[in-house]
C-alpha cells in the first residue's frame, strides 16, 4: 500500500513538472499587418509600381520600333534589315537583363528589411515568452489544428506596434 501511494505521489509530481505551455504564432501575419510591416509593404509596392511604369514605357518603345522595322521589311535590303533586327534584339536583351537585375535588387531590399523587422521582433517574442512562462513557440504554418487561445500573434503585433512604428528603408 505504501509503494502504491508513493507511486501515485511521484506520478502526480512528475506530471506537474512536465507541464509545458506551448503556443503558436503567425509570423507572416505579423509582417503583413503590423505598422512597420505595412510600411515596408507600401515602400516595396511604390518601388515596384515605379519600376513597372518605366518598364511599360520602354516596352511600348520596343513595340513601336518593332512595328516600324516590320513595316520597312520589304523596303530595306535583307542585310540592312538583319542589322537593324540584331540591333533591336541586343537592346531587348539588355533591357531584359536590366529588368531582371532591378527585380533582384527589389527582392533583396524586401529580404533585408524583413530581416531588420525580424531582428526587432525576436527580443519582443523572447520577453513575452519569459513574462508568460511559455516553454515553446511554434510557427502557425506548422500547426494543423490548435486551440485559438494558444495563438499569441495579436499580442505580439500590439507589442511590436508599441515599440516600432516604422523603419527607414
Amino acid at each position: 500500500m505504501k509503494n502504491y501511494t508513493i507511486g501515485i505521489f511521484f506520478f502526480l509530481c512528475s506530471s506537474f513538472y512536465s507541464y509545458a505551455q506551448i503556443v503558436y504564432i503567425d509570423v507572416n501575419f505579423i509582417l503583413n499587418n503590423s505598422e512597420v510591416g505595412k510600411s515596408l509593404n507600401i515602400y516595396i509596392k511604390e518601388l515596384n509600381d515605379k519600376n513597372l511604369t518605366s518598364y511599360k514605357e520602354i516596352e511600348d518603345q520596343f513595340l513601336k520600333k518593332e512595328k516600324e522595322l516590320l513595316a520597312q521589311k520589304n523596303i530595306l535590303e535583307k542585310s540592312d534589315f538583319d542589322k537593324k533586327l540584331k540591333k533591336l534584339s541586343k537592346e531587348v536583351n539588355i533591357y531584359r537583363s536590366e529588368k531582371k537585375m532591378s527585380l533582384t535588387k527589389l527582392n533583396e531590399i524586401k529580404i533585408n528589411n524583413t530581416k531588420k523587422i525580424l531582428n526587432i521582433l525576436n527580443p519582443i517574442i523572447t520577453n513575452y515568452v519569459d513574462k508568460n512562462s511559455i516553454s515553446l513557440v511554434i510557427p502557425k504554418k506548422n500547426i494543423i489544428v490548435g486551440k485559438k487561445n494558444l495563438e499569441i500573434t495579436s499580442e505580439i503585433v500590439k507589442l511590436l506596434n508599441d515599440k516600432v512604428k516604422s523603419l527607414e528603408f
